[in-house]
């Protein structure tokens, strides 16, 4: 007597599909999605309170007024270009670029111009350079 074994239902479920969709879902999204930052600058106008820092009679004072006008040791000079700037400092240093130069800027100038002050100092060579503040009144 042959007795055959009946086959029973396999009841489990194949999760390998549902995991490849998942995948495919996890990619799609992770693609799709865009990442913003938003970010906001408060910034303050320069101001210290520490002690007054005496000056060095030879140093080369760039003045900055909040027209973005420049002088040297208060002269003004005639336009607001880098190269005239730069001419300025060569004839005041007379060769010497040791010498400290300091950058004396309105609150309201534009951060342009001092940044072609600083720009037309170090392209002249001084290495010594400064920037004032004013002390605040409180």
């Amino acid at each position: 007597m042959k007795f055959r074994r009946q086959k029973t239902a396999d009841n489990t479920v194949n999760v390998t599909p549902l995991i490849d969709v998942v995948f495919l879902l996890l990619i799609f999204f992770m693609v799709s999605t865009t990442f913003t930052k938003e970010s906001e600058l408060t910034i303050d106008l320069p101001e210290a309170e520490g002690a007054l820092a005496e000056s060095e009679p030879e140093a080369i004072e760039i003045g900055i007024d909040a027209e973005g006008h420049y002088s040297l040791n208060d002269t003004a000079l005639v336009n607001q270009k880098i190269l005239t700037l730069m001419k300025g400092l060569d004839k005041l240093a007379e060769g010497d670029t040791d010498k400290q130069v300091i950058i004396r800027a309105d609150a309201k100038a534009s951060h342009q111009a001092v940044v072609t002050a600083m720009d037309a100092a170090g392209r002249s060579g001084f290495v010594h350079l400064s920037i004032t503040t004013q002390r605040s009144e409180k």
